[in-house]
């Protein structure tokens, strides 16, 4: 397994595919376990006898409290306003470091939608092979775009596979600006401020605070592991701090979301009782 930002495409679309073993899941999603390589689905195979499970969530909550929930309500978030806007009449989808995720295949709303899935190289190769094992073929309608988010540009590289810049476009930019420094962040933001007015923006963001070790949220394993150890983990912002720094590109906030939006909004009204962690948060943002 790759050891850089490539190698942790797999974890959330596992936790994905071991959560549709609840009676209740958060996303539906009949692909997590399909796109994933054997060994991934040999393990969500196993968690659907339920003590498997519970050891699965264990060892991920141990590293970061809240990390499971976390990843499947940012999901079901952003699919939620990634449906909406699409009913609404979004032109075009971006999916900037797609990793393994399905959305692009399995939201109802999507269907007739040019969807660009932009990750690393290495990542966009593993997804072509895996969407050939799941469906005999790469669907017609997701374009698969090879950037690397610190040396390519963006732009340049969407126009060689036909993506149009005036188009309304919803980007979705979950779980990768850790990863990124901060030039490359607001490179890409930079991109994405010529976007036409009414375009949507989706994306997560680590607190600043944890990466520098100010408050670790009781998640010390994951900063000795992402922060200190591997150096991942590069970029963050403090809740404060997200519409100014958006407003700067023409983007403003419409939601941000942390534990206590997710809990009311899908962990409750699905009689599930997770918690939540602090250190990661999403926002929704429009282009205006």
């Amino acid at each position: 397994m790759p050891q850089g930002p490539e190698g942790t495409a797999l974890g959330p679309m596992v936790i994905v595919a071991a959560d549709q073993h609840e009676t209740s899941p958060l996303i539906t999603d009949d692909l997590a376990r399909r796109i994933l390589p054997a060994a991934g689905r040999v393990t969500v195979a196993l968690t659907a006898w339920r003590p498997i499970r519970r050891l699965l969530f264990s060892a991920t909550e141990t590293k970061m409290p809240g990390l499971w929930a976390s990843m499947l309500c940012r999901k079901r978030f952003i699919d939620d306003k990634l449906s909406a806007a699409t009913e609404a009449g979004i032109k075009a989808v971006v999916i900037l470091g797609a990793g393994f995720d399905t959305r692009a295949y399995r939201l109802p709303a999507l269907p007739g939608v040019p969807v660009y899935e932009v990750d690393l190289p290495a990542n966009i190769s593993r997804k072509k092979a895996a969407l050939r094992k799941a469906f005999g073929r790469a669907p017609e309608a997701v374009t698969l775009v090879p950037v690397d988010f610190e040396n390519q540009d963006l732009a340049e590289e969407l126009g060689k596979h036909g993506c149009r810049r005036d188009q309304r476009t919803f980007y979705v930019w979950e779980a990768v600006t850790q990863y990124l420094t901060e030039a490359a962040v607001r490179h890409t933001l930079e991109t994405l401020s010529a976007a036409p007015v009414g375009s949507k923006l989706a994306f997560t963001y680590i607190r600043r605070d944890f990466l520098d070790g100010t408050e670790t949220f009781g998640a010390q394993a994951a900063y000795d592991e992402f922060v200190v150890k591997r150096r991942l983990w590069h970029f963050g912002l403090n809740p404060g701090e997200v519409g100014a720094f958006l407003a700067e590109y023409g983007w403003q906030v419409v939601e941000h979301c942390g534990p206590a939006e997710f809990t009311d909004r899908y962990l409750r009204p699905n009689g599930r009782t997770l918690p939540v962690s602090e250190v990661e948060r999403s926002v929704f943002a429009e282009r205006r």
